[in-house]
């Protein structure tokens, strides 16, 4: 069982971290949140001082709004559907092309504790991020059988992390 209030004080930090980073280089961010619902945005609002780098976040939990609000592809989600390395890599794309941000960063995902299949299981969530005019790169992390908010605070960390990659030029 993960520390609940361990948790949020690492996502804090974190979040943190990233902002006086992304402040120093003179960066902005944007996030397009599926599963975590704008917990990326909550976090990052959270710091004081946010505002001068994190541009604007896209909740993108209907099929529907991630085709209006950010521009991934019917075809996309028809083919390989909206919990896929393919759709996070549009989501993150359509989040730099809606918005004024340098780094995006996209979380699609099934958080359960229902929605799983064989092959797509509670807890597989897809990541991207992109950087205006650079790299665009990917992940996936199974995190298991865990309940929905710890599923949902370790995407967070996961996204802070890619960020603070993107943010560093490590991806």
């Amino acid at each position: 069982m993960i520390d609940h209030y361990e948790m949020r004080n690492m996502v804090y930090v974190k979040a943190e971290e990233l902002v006086a980073l992304a402040q120093e280089r003179g960066l902005r961010l944007t996030s397009a949140e599926s599963c975590t619902g704008g917990l990326v945005a909550a976090a990052l609002t959270d710091i004081a001082g946010s505002s001068t780098v994190f541009e604007r976040g896209f909740v993108t939990y209907s099929n529907e709004s991630k085709v209006e609000m950010i521009g991934v592809s019917p075809q996309t989600l028809a083919a390989h559907g909206a919990v896929s390395a393919q759709t996070a890599r549009e989501m993150a794309q359509g989040a730099l092309a809606h918005s004024h941000a340098d780094l995006a960063v996209a979380i699609t995902g099934i958080a359960g504790p229902g929605g799983g299949s064989a092959e797509k299981p509670v807890g597989l969530v897809h990541f991207a991020c992109a950087r205006r005019g650079g790299a665009l790169v990917s992940s996936e992390q199974r995190f298991g059988l865990l309940t929905r908010a710890e599923i949902r605070t370790l995407a967070v960390m996961e996204a802070l992390a890619l960020l603070r990659a993107g943010v560093t030029g490590e991806n």
